[in-house]
């Protein structure tokens, strides 16, 4: 098994740094949240939860194979498996606990999140045009169609913007074309919803970056950066962070004893089916088990899930190459990829298939 690199943490093999002084619910273990200054992590060993160990070396062996950077599973908060394989993106150093990678579009969960903060502190309303933030003209569009555009159509891709134009990434009206009335078709038009970050600098008067951090990295600990490259704002954070975001999902919205998403009316939209046209996304967060689904660079429908092994009640941040934040609630469990392309799809989802296929065997499921 060749790996340049991995830390798998050594209570998944031994069983040490046990954190006994998690309480008990009714419905099992309440979730632990690590702490938000520092570094510390408890650990739970896949003995103790009842897996199968065996299994987890073909796993590494799969997700190396496939140009994984980062893997981490979370049980009921606490780290079950992490590993690290490979060299950094810049250079030959080593890829590790503090190494930072992007989120692709898997940050647009992030930035769903922080619309419906700014949702409930009143600063807007995702029934509002988006031109009543960036303006008239913001599309090349004519007015009336261009008002029919709101907030919850760039959340839920149904902006009914042309997706036959030379960049889907491109921002500018000229790329920003009808095609047909706001509602009535979902594409994964990546423009529109970058344009959503505009719309909370605007409502919010605040730096995105800024913005991100006053609401969410500082109450539960992430220590990430939105970058621009060409059109996109990229987040890049550790592996870790991500983790951390998916931990504040799984808990829908709450951080240990802080409220960060207190507005469950719109946690609930965002992480349920959003429109009747992909029924396998909700506000940028795509969902499994559902009975239907539309993936991105296709305009049609497929009658499958997104993923036959995946969990049905798992709802994920998505991103190019292949980086994902999932949250399975039935499970209380959190799991993150980081990493490069494993294959040539925009989103390689049947390389996540046959990830959770692995992952299964390890559940001994």
């Amino acid at each position: 098994m060749k790996i340049a690199y991995y830390l798998l943490l050594i209570s998944v093999l031994l069983g040490c740094k046990k954190d006994d002084d998690t309480p008990e619910t009714e419905q099992g273990p309440a979730l632990y949240f690590p702490p938000v200054d520092s570094d510390d992590w408890a650990t739970v060993s896949t003995e103790e939860l009842g897996w199968n160990s065996d299994e987890i070396a073909n796993l590494f062996d799969f997700l190396e194979a496939n140009n994984t950077r980062a893997f981490i599973v979370l049980q009921d908060g606490k780290i079950a498996i992490e590993a690290y394989f490979g060299n950094t993106i810049l250079g030959n150093a080593t890829f590790g606990v503090n190494s930072q990678w992007y989120w692709a579009s898997a940050g647009k969960t992030l930035t769903a999140t922080l619309v419906g903060i700014a949702q409930e502190e009143g600063q807007l309303h995702i029934d509002q045009p988006t031109s009543e933030f960036l303006g008239p003209g913001w599309t090349s569009l004519d007015d009336d169609k261009e008002d029919l555009i709101t907030i919850r159509h760039q959340l839920s891709m149904t902006t009914g913007l042309d997706y036959n134009v030379s960049d889907l990434d491109c921002t500018l009206p000229s790329c920003l074309e009808y095609k047909t009335d706001a509602g009535e078709q979902w594409y994964y038009h990546n423009a529109p919803y970058t344009l959503l970050e505009q719309v909370v600098e605007i409502a919010t008067g605040t730096d995105y970056n800024t913005y991100t951090d006053q609401k969410v990295e500082s109450a539960i600990g992430m220590n990430g950066n939105w970058i621009m490259l060409d059109y996109n704002n990229v987040y890049w954070s550790s592996a870790r962070d991500m983790a951390r975001f998916g931990l504040l999902a799984l808990n829908k919205g709450t951080w240990d004893d802080t409220t960060v998403l207190s507005d469950s009316e719109y946690f609930e939209e965002m992480t349920n089916t959003s429109q009747d046209l992909n029924l396998s996304y909700g506000y940028l967060w795509w969902l499994n088990g559902k009975s239907s689904s539309m993936v991105p660079g296709l305009p049609f429908t497929l009658n499958t899930p997104l993923s036959e092994h995946a969990p049905s009640d798992l709802f994920a941040g998505m991103g190019k190459n292949g980086q994902y934040v999932e949250v399975i609630p039935n499970k209380n469990m959190v799991v993150v990829r980081m990493g490069e392309a494993p294959d040539g799809s925009l989103v390689p989802l049947l390389f996540h298939d046959e990830m959770w296929e692995k992952i299964n065997l390890i559940f001994g499921e």
